[in-house]
């Protein structure tokens, strides 16, 4: 009889065993399937992202610091992606940038504090900051804007800021006489 039972507990083992390696995978795939193509696309390229700097850095190709931001930052950037598409209902994810406090020279040449940064700000009428997201390191999550948002941006600000020197034209068409000796 004990061979029985062990038969019976390995027998047990064998059918659940690939039942909980491969659940998983299929709750990734679950969630992935809630999206549209644009949506699912951009996981999957995040995915492949990871896989990269998972490569080199078994390789040991880049160092222990490097591997850690990277995938925090990668991790950042697909929670975001899908709060976005939940929020959204919609199949379509603007160009993502996260980057860490002391990376926010990357993006702007003279950084704001992000202290200030509130969450659908406009900064430099190119970025339009998302929101924090902590994966690790507190990443800040921005949106490039569209040539579309830019130019309709840019139409704003010359609409609110007030003209410069004569506002009714120059007094005068012509150029001044020159009076010679």
């Amino acid at each position: 009889m004990p061979t029985l039972k062990a038969n019976l507990s390995i027998a047990l083992l064998i059918l659940i065993v690939p039942v909980v390696w491969a659940s998983p995978i299929q709750t990734t795939k679950a969630n992935d399937d809630e999206f549209g193509p644009v949506v699912k696309a951009y996981l999957g390229y995040l995915r492949n992202e990871q896989e990269v700097v998972d490569d080199r850095a078994s390789r040991h190709e880049v160092s222990a610091g490097y591997y850690r931001r990277n995938s925090n930052r990668i991790k950042a950037l697909r929670q975001m992606a899908i709060r976005l598409a939940r929020e959204s209902q919609n199949d379509y994810l603007p160009e993502l940038e996260a980057v860490t406090a002391d990376e926010l020279t990357l993006l702007f040449e003279k950084p704001p504090n992000p202290v200030a940064f509130r969450v659908g700000q406009i900064l430099k009428n190119t970025f339009r900051y998302l929101g924090m997201v902590r994966s690790t390191e507190s990443f800040y999550v921005f949106a490039r804007l569209d040539p579309y948002e830019q130019a309709d941006g840019a139409e704003k600000d010359l609409k609110k800021k007030p003209l410069l020197g004569n506002e009714t034209g120059p007094s005068s068409l012509s150029r001044t006489r020159r009076v010679g000796p």
